[in-house]
């Protein structure tokens, strides 16, 4: 095999922990070229990893852009197509280029969006399952493997870890922010990523539950612990909230929500430990060799590899792994989540 290319470009969690496949595809292939498709706002993710020789951009609402794409690739030889998006626009991509082997989503003859077979262990818990919406539910409840055994296990490959290239530029960076905050030197240095954007209200602590939990943890630590706030661009008041929470109660640094992705990584390195929901940053400190503390409540812990780097705390409402946005959470309680960070404190750092 020499040429492979990968669909994939929503959401940029998902994103980053597919590229735990890289290595063992590499494994396998010894000396395939790799070329990935994915989100403008997420080639940073990929763009810069040295298993891919090319990260091309792509936003699937801009059919035309799809098309032009389409034509662009169609006289490439391909020896194998990995399509991992279920949008009609990317599975219509797919379906226009040609390739000794396509594995994933594409369109039948029929214009419907369809999956290979090899790819029925994921895909069949999706959206294009094949055996409908409510059996594709009770799967995910059901399943007990994370994403990269899964995925290793498909593909034939060994399983990987997400990787994430560093580069000196944003390294340093975060270095003249620990500085300029006062952070070197802060041990432990724990990292709270309680929100989770917009859409998934119930994957998120409250400010009120988020300043409760890093209070009694402050307390079991003798006050020796600082505290450095993460969030996203839809996080800033959200934040500001915890900050004035905080206030004199805690050692608590805001590290901004508006951080480009990189920057934001290389942040999430200077911790000892992230608290964090199921998203991006969690996926972030996985790959940067961060232990963590994640928590869960519509979305499934057993998907997520932690890699020996922490724990997951799940919900143990009836509506667990629902996917609703109104999951019961109430469940993460404070001495869970204090309990486990604690354990991930004491425990041997990663090295």
């Amino acid at each position: 095999m020499r040429e492979l290319l990968i669909i994939k470009t929503a959401a940029l969690g998902d994103v980053l922990r597919t590229t735990s496949i890289l290595p063992g595809l590499h494994s396998r292939h010894p000396g395939v070229r790799i070329t990935w498709i994915t989100a403008p706002g997420a080639c940073d993710l990929v763009r810069g990893n040295p298993l891919v020789v090319e990260t091309l951009a792509l936003d699937p609402k801009l059919v035309p852009d799809v098309e032009q794409l389409a034509r662009k690739l169609s006289d490439r030889p391909w020896d194998w197509l990995l399509s991992f998006d279920d949008e009609e626009s990317l599975c219509r991509l797919a379906s226009l280029l040609t390739a000794k082997k396509l594995s994933g989503a594409h369109l039948d003859r029929e214009g419907r969006r369809v999956y290979t077979a090899d790819v029925a262990p994921w895909f069949d818990m999706g959206l294009l399952s094949v055996h409908g919406k409510q059996r594709a539910d009770q799967m995910k409840v059901e399943n007990r493997r994370s994403h990269p055994a899964i995925f290793a296990q498909m593909l034939g490959i060994p399983v990987g870890k997400p990787q994430l290239a560093e580069s000196a530029e944003h390294t340093d960076r975060a270095a003249t922010f620990a500085r300029k905050n006062q952070l070197i030197g802060s041990d432990p240095l724990v990292g709270l990523n309680t929100g989770a954007g917009g859409r998934w209200h119930s994957k998120t602590l409250s400010p009120e539950r988020t300043v409760k939990l890093a209070a009694a943890l402050s307390e079991q630590l003798g006050g020796q612990v600082t505290f450095l706030l993460f969030g996203g661009p839809g996080e800033i008041e959200r934040n500001r909230a915890i900050v004035e929470l905080a206030r004199g109660r805690l050692r608590l640094v805001d590290a901004g929500c508006d951080n480009p992705l990189l920057d934001f990584a290389a942040r999430v390195s200077l911790c000892q430990l992230l608290i964090t929901s199921d998203s991006l940053a969690l996926h972030m400190a996985l790959a940067r060799g961060v232990r963590v503390v994640a928590f869960f409540a519509p979305t499934s812990a057993a998907e997520i590899e932690l890699y020996g780097l922490g724990e997951a705390v799940a919900s143990t409402a009836p509506d667990y792994c629902s996917y609703r946005a109104d999951a019961d959470n109430s469940t993460l309680t404070t001495e869970r989540l204090c309990a486990a960070a604690l354990r991930q404190l004491n425990g041997p750092r990663p090295t």
